[in-house]
Parts: structure tokens; C-alpha cells; sequence
């Protein structure tokens, strides 16, 4: 358990973006079983910012649709939440029916928006009317106790509304890949093998800032293990830089680049110091 600023104790629960059965519910599972499921990536935060939740578990980035801008956007400018780790899951599709339907009876299919741009060759070579719900749960629910109407989404699916997987790993991409984020008003401690999370501006009138930004990594021999940028929401043309590196806020070589940084850049936030995953 930990405590409020009154000294009250707050509940272990951890938030995340439902409902139940998605991949976030997937992720979560791996956390804590004390599951609360909100229905936004913002109201996750807020659960854990009020102290409703001790954590929180959101999508951050997929490897084939890119970055979460939602949760990035919520973190630079809403939240002061730290990531304390990260769970990276496969997104393996399935096509979910009911127990006595056939593949050759499906004509229809359900699943979020996301989950059928994912699988649009299967549904274009199998000649399926796809449909958006609002999430894969809601799909499943679709379908039931109806044998033309399918869903697409994970296993989970299937267990919890009674299904069965009629066809497994329908995904256009195999290597398709969601990176989450564990969030909590927490830091953690320096642990050996560490990444941190950061966002900055730039000075508009300054030309090469951002590479003399990036360069002052490279001359400390420190790894970057991702860079973007997102609208800052200020004017156009003008954007946060988020980037990953290698090592701990805690790292004296860390303090110093931070530290140099935050001299030449208008803005700076570290969004966490967390293990790496190995």
C-alpha cells in the first residue's frame, strides 16, 4: 500500500485502458490483477493523478501504426505522471466466432477501427463486409449467438465471451508490435540498466538547434533508442520532441546532458527513468 498526503491509505489498483479482452487488458494482466478498466487514455491518467489508482497502463507506440499521440500529448502538457516501465505485447489478430459456426459461414465482421486496418488483406481476400464497433469487446458481444458474424481481436476474446478462434494470426504484418507504459506519480531508482523518456522544444529563430540538441548525445557516447515529434498545439509549424536514450535521470553523465539541454531549450520534461527491457 501507499500513502496519501493525509497519510490515507490508496488502494494498490491499477488503471487501464479498456474494456476488458483488448490488448491493453493483455498488458495490464501482466502488472496486477487488481484491474480497473476507464474508457480513455486520459482518464486513466487522471485516475492515477487523483489517487483513485496507484498505476496506470496505456499504449505508447505500435510498430506498424506508430506513435499514440494521445498518450504522448497527455504527458507533455496535462499530466505529471512518470513512466516506470514499459511491456512490449505482439498483436496477434483472430478471427472469433461462435462455438458451432465455420469459417465458410461467416460473412460479416466486427472489430475496432484499428484491428481491421490491420487485418484488411485477410478480409479483402476472404470477400468479408467488415464493421467498426467502438473496441474488440464490443465486437464480440456483436456477434453472439449469431454464426454469419465474426470478430477480429486477441484470444482474450474468445475466453471471455464464450468463443472460439476460427482462423489465428490474420494480421496483415507479423511483426506488428504494441509498445505500453506503466505510469505512477513514482520514480524509479536507479537500477544499472535504465532508459529515460523525454520531451523538449526548440527555439523557433534557431537554426540547427535541434541537431546541436541531438549532437550533445552523440559527443557523451550515449544511445538514442528512439526519436519524434508531435504539433506543440501552440502555432503551426511548431512541435515537442520526444525522445528515448540509454541511462538514468540519476546518471551523473545523465544530470550533465539534462542540464545542458535545459540551458539551450524553452521547455524540458522528463517523462521517466525506468529498467530497460532486456
Amino acid at each position: 500500500m501507499s500513502l496519501n498526503l493525509e497519510g490515507e491509505h490508496i488502494e494498490s489498483k491499477v488503471a487501464f485502458l479498456g474494456p476488458e479482452g483488448t490488448f491493453t487488458h493483455e498488458a495490464a494482466s501482466k502488472v496486477s490483477n487488481n484491474l480497473v478498466s476507464f474508457c480513455s487514455i486520459p482518464a486513466v491518467m487522471e485516475s492515477i493523478e487523483k489517487g483513485d489508482c496507484l498505476k496506470g497502463i496505456v499504449p505508447i507506440e505500435n510498430s506498424i501504426e506508430g506513435p499514440v499521440g494521445i498518450t504522448l500529448d497527455s504527458l507533455a502538457h496535462k499530466f505529471d505522471l512518470k513512466i516506470q516501465g514499459e511491456i512490449i505485447i505482439p498483436i496477434n489478430q483472430n478471427l472469433i466466432g461462435n462455438k458451432k459456426a465455420s469459417f465458410s459461414d461467416i460473412t460479416d465482421v466486427y472489430s475496432h477501427s484499428q484491428a481491421l486496418a490491420q487485418c484488411q488483406s485477410f478480409l479483402d481476400e476472404n470477400n468479408l463486409n467488415s464493421h467498426y464497433s467502438l473496441s474488440t469487446a464490443s465486437a464480440a458481444k456483436n456477434i453472439l449467438n449469431k454464426n454469419n458474424l465474426a470478430a477480429i481481436g486477441p484470444k482474450k476474446i474468445a475466453e471471455l465471451y464464450d468463443l472460439k478462434i476460427i482462423e489465428s494470426d490474420i494480421q496483415d504484418f507479423s511483426n506488428n508490435k504494441t509498445r505500453f507504459v506503466i505510469l505512477s506519480k513514482e520514480s524509479c531508482e536507479l537500477t544499472g540498466s535504465d532508459k529515460t523518456s523525454l520531451a523538449f522544444s526548440i527555439f523557433e529563430d534557431f537554426p540547427g538547434q535541434l541537431h546541436e540538441i541531438l549532437g550533445i548525445f552523440a559527443k557523451n557516447n550515449i544511445n538514442l533508442t528512439k526519436i519524434e515529434s508531435r504539433p506543440s498545439k501552440e502555432d503551426l509549424g511548431k512541435y515537442i520532441f520526444f525522445i528515448d536514450f540509454l541511462g538514468h535521470k540519476d546518471d551523473e553523465i545523465i544530470k550533465k546532458i539534462l542540464k545542458e539541454i535545459k540551458d539551450k531549450t524553452p521547455f524540458t520534461k522528463i517523462l521517466g527513468s525506468y529498467p530497460t527491457i532486456i
